[in-house]
């Protein structure tokens, strides 16, 4: 399957830093649920999850659960962000006791299921900042409706990829 990036999941690096920078306001579950949300023109299941696992490890994710009985699935994706600066300042004021972020790992789950004659797709991302002892730094829900409407087309792509047999 040959698919082009998603801008959004291309830039997880700079989505990354940005995330991190400053929390924006606070959404209402109701408001993340439906920028989590899409629904497609397909019944079959089995095929829209393809498609999404195919979407994601065309970015780079690794996908570490499947149970296509119930839709669902996780998939991850590290990114190095370490920064030089700040592993040498620390390595010089902290000596071996330094601690720094080292990288971001972006957690993906999603469930698939049928809804009449469509299928419903929710998928939440997650970015962590580990430092370099493994441990977690900060941990972000990703809310950007950009993000995931970027996402969705990609998987839209994806589903009609799956049902052409391309």
């Amino acid at each position: 399957m040959v698919c082009s990036g998603c801008g959004a999941l291309d830039a997880t690096a700079t989505l990354a830093d940005s995330v991190f920078e400053e929390k924006k306001k606070t959404r209402t579950q109701l408001e993340m649920r439906q920028m989590q949300t899409r629904e497609f023109d397909t019944k079959d299941v089995k095929m829209a999850l393809k498609a999404m696992l195919n979407v994601l490890q065309d970015d780079d994710f690794i996908i570490e659960q499947v149970n296509a009985e119930i839709g669902f699935f996780k998939a991850n994706k590290n990114l190095d962000t370490e920064h030089t600066t700040a592993k040498v300042w620390g390595t010089f004021w902290w000596g071996p006791n330094a601690q720094w972020v080292e990288n971001t790992v972006i957690d993906c789950t999603a469930s698939v299921t049928q809804y009449g004659e469509r299928i419903r797709v929710r998928a939440n991302f997650q970015l962590k900042k580990m430092n370099n002892r493994g441990g977690v730094e900060k941990v972000y829900t990703i809310d950007d409706p950009k993000f995931y409407q970027e996402f969705f087309t990609k998987v839209d792509k994806g589903i009609f990829i799956e049902k052409e047999k391309i």
